[in-house]
């Protein structure tokens, strides 16, 4: 007898698979195997299990699981503006306030190691759910900190604990969609993760002129409660116990294993932590560059934030649609190129002496290519392992935010004695920008990769 036509309420199935003689076997809302005949054109199956979704839930499928997205985001910038506060009320140094910012995505990297194979081999709403409540008793910490340590000690487990987010978000996705209809669902996600870090600090400056820096961390508290409620009440589970269950993919070191054979994945995955790497080393000194250098006040440079995610909006919205009609790889064949012709341009206005906007026009380039670059390190990444989503989703995520954390201080190192300059800042982007640019052409090499599926 024929499983019943699922609904929104019913677990969703795996994808369908082809057996040694042709037929292909999907996995039923069961959990049981079901042989369908080999011809896939006949055989009633629906390729994508999101195709079967309403509008409706698949409009708040992607509201919900942009909130969870940009957790991560608003967890690292919200306090960004604050950074001059918290140096003068710790009484200590731009770099040791720079390293709050290093722990949380360092925090933020290894959490998403743990729940992107726990989430492919348990399912998707425990680790959720788990995490984003750890989130909430950081986030109070942090708000009730009395000193610098603490602060920093609270700021890691927030960056733990707003891990799932981002890599579950995208493995949902993964396990709904397929081919150009994952391109257009993760250029959605990549929108939120690529704007939350640049609209971040805007909301922090505002809300700096209502309340204390303390009361930051009290709001991001409120946003991990809205969210543990909404993963519970919303969010499905996507992974079927079949799909737990399979042979070859039972293990982490498998999965691990599956990802990191892949050529194409590494090479994508240097580009995304390279990008990630130029894009929070403007985000770490650019509070210092721009309030105290240039001397704008946290409404004002909360203001030049909102001003740069239009260019990372404009290239997200871009790239989705290019990515479908040229592939993903060609994209980040010019983005790339972008990234380091910008870092350049800053560096040799700076030194030509021509000021604050001499810096925030190539900037702001700088800002579009990475929303073009993004979307496209998501989709060659994680359309190549559908059986391992969350560990791709995870191994991206962590690299992102692990490889930027570790690189974003060095502007403030550099600029220790001299104070930070946009040629320090800009010598950094332009570095990673040049080593995402090698990692394409050397690694991933473009011509080698195909067509994304219809």
């Amino acid at each position: 007898m024929p499983d019943a036509p699922r609904t929104d309420s019913t677990p969703i199935v795996a994808h369908p698979e082809r057996t040694a003689t042709g037929s292909i076997r999907v996995p039923s809302s069961t959990g049981a195997i079901r042989t369908l005949g080999s011809n896939p054109e006949t055989a009633p199956i629906m390729l994508h299990p999101g195709d079967s979704i309403s509008t409706g839930r698949r409009i708040l499928y992607i509201v919900l699981l942009g909130a969870l997205t940009a957790l991560g985001p608003f967890t690292i910038d919200l306090y960004l503006p604050a950074f001059p506060i918290l140096e003068r009320d710790f009484e200590t140094t731009a770099a040791a306030i720079q390293l709050t910012l290093t722990g949380t995505m360092i925090g933020f990297a290894l959490g998403q190691l743990v729940v992107g194979p726990l989430s492919d081999k348990v399912g998707r709403r425990f680790p959720l759910i788990a995490v984003t409540a750890l989130h909430v008793l950081a986030s109070t910490a942090a708000a009730l900190a009395p000193n610098l340590p603490l602060l920093s000690g609270a700021r890691v487990l927030m960056g733990v604990g707003a891990a799932a987010g981002g890599v579950v978000a995208m493995a949902i996705v993964r396990d709904l969609f397929g081919g150009r209809r994952l391109v257009v669902m993760l250029s959605r996600l990549a929108l939120v993760s690529g704007v939350a870090p640049v609209v971040a600090p805007l909301i922090g400056s505002w809300l700096l002129t209502l309340m204390p820096w303390r009361g930051i961390f009290a709001v991001l508290a409120v946003y991990g409660v809205v969210m543990l409620v909404s993963a519970i009440a919303f969010i499905p589970e996507t992974l079927p116990v079949a799909r737990r269950q399979e042979r070859g993919g039972a293990t982490v070191l498998q999965r691990y294993r599956s990802v990191f054979s892949d050529r194409v994945f590494i090479g994508v995955l240097i580009i995304g932590g390279m990008t990630f790497s130029g894009l929070f080393s403007y985000l770490s000194a650019s509070p210092f560059l721009f309030q105290q250098t240039h001397g704008l006040d946290a409404q004002q440079y909360g203001l030049l934030f909102a001003v740069n995610s239009l260019g990372v909006v404009a290239g997200v919205q871009f790239a989705s649609r290019l990515a479908a009609r040229f592939g993903p790889q060609w994209v980040m064949a010019y983005s790339t190129a972008v990234l380091l012709a910008a870092g350049i341009a800053i560096i040799v206005t700076d030194q030509l002496g021509l000021g604050l906007w001499g810096t925030i026009v190539p900037l702001f380039v700088f800002m579009t290519a990475c929303g073009f670059t993004f979307p496209n390190v998501q989709v060659l990444a994680l359309d190549r392992h559908g059986k391992a989503a969350g560990t791709a989703a995870s191994v991206l995520g962590a690299t992102n935010f692990g490889v930027a954390g570790l690189i974003s201080p060095v502007v403030g190192w550099v600029s220790k004695d001299a104070g930070i300059t946009a040629t320090t800042m800009a010598s950094v982007m332009a570095g990673c920008a040049a080593i995402g640019l090698l990692s394409l052409w050397l690694i991933v090499r473009p011509r080698t990769v195909g067509m994304l599926a219809p």
